[in-house]
């Protein structure tokens, strides 16, 4: 006697709701957001009742002034020289770090011999040179470029340079028993396996570079974001001097920014 099969429902399949897909909201933004509205309004609310404008102007002073350059082309003009002058000193610099650290990281008593030299002339302040470099080179963007080219130099080379002293041996090893040639190892294992620390460089020296065209441009110069400051202070002008300080930084944050979306495109595989 057979027992007739029971028709029992299939096990439902597990759904998963779309809402558990979607990955959580990044709460950063908001409260980058709420961080800089909260310091905005305490310095608004601070200038004027407990410190003189003449010391510390109010953001809206500021953001008028900000607002009349623009307006004038003031600020586009000046604000352009000193990105030419530090995108100029930005690509020289790190173009040599790179290729510097490159050619030194390929041996060890090379690097042995070179870091007290570097790291002695590392220790002097970019600033000092402006003098230097305006003795040298005059007073149009040259000397501007070469300060900025040095200010970005050393962090972009010291940064490669311990990329470089990071590389896995094991790999350069496996690459010289495929009979691989020194170019080769260096284009296919240490270049790859050094990018992270490269960009880390770049995005530090970044900024630097456009303190030293700025800082150059302040001792000589009749044009750019540091000639802008210089002549605000001369004229005792505090919402000019915030305000050519603040446009730098918005120009330095974004151009940081788009490094940083660039090194993330490049290392999508991490």
């Amino acid at each position: 006697m057979t027992t007739p099969a029971l028709d029992l429902p299939a096990p439902a399949m597990k759904t998963t709701a779309p809402s558990m897909l979607r990955r959580p909201r990044d709460p950063v933004p908001a409260y980058r957001i709420l961080f800089f509205l909260v310091v905005i309004g305490a310095w608004q609310a601070v200038s004027g009742r407990l410190v003189s404008p003449f010391w510390v102007s109010s953001p809206l002073e500021i953001g008028a002034t900000l607002w009349a350059w623009s307006l004038s082309g003031l600020l586009w003009r000046h604000l352009f020289v000193t990105f030419q002058e530090t995108a100029a000193g930005f690509l020289i610099g790190a173009s040599l770090a790179i290729t510097g650290a490159l050619l030194v990281g390929r041996s060890e008593t090379a690097r042995r011999t070179l870091d007290p030299f570097m790291t002695a002339i590392y220790g002097v302040p970019k600033v000092a040179l402006a003098p230097l470099f305006i003795m040298w080179f005059g007073i149009g963007l040259t000397p501007k470029i070469v300060l900025a080219a040095v200010s970005v130099f050393f962090l972009v080379f010291f940064n490669t340079l311990s990329g470089i002293r990071e590389v896995d041996r094991r790999l350069v090893e496996a690459m010289v028993l495929m009979g691989g040639s020194r170019a080769d190892v260096q284009r296919r294992v240490v270049l790859p396996a050094s990018l992270p620390w490269i960009f880390t460089g770049l995005k530090l020296g970044l900024p630097y570079g456009f303190v030293g065209a700025v800082a150059a441009e302040m001792m000589a110069s009749n044009q750019g974001i540091g000639f802008l400051t210089q002549d605000s202070a001369g004229q005792f002008n505090t919402a000019g001097v915030f305000a050519a300080l603040f446009a730098l930084m918005v120009v330095t944050t974004l151009l940081n920014a788009g490094l940083g979306a660039l090194e993330r495109r490049l290392f999508r595989w991490r």
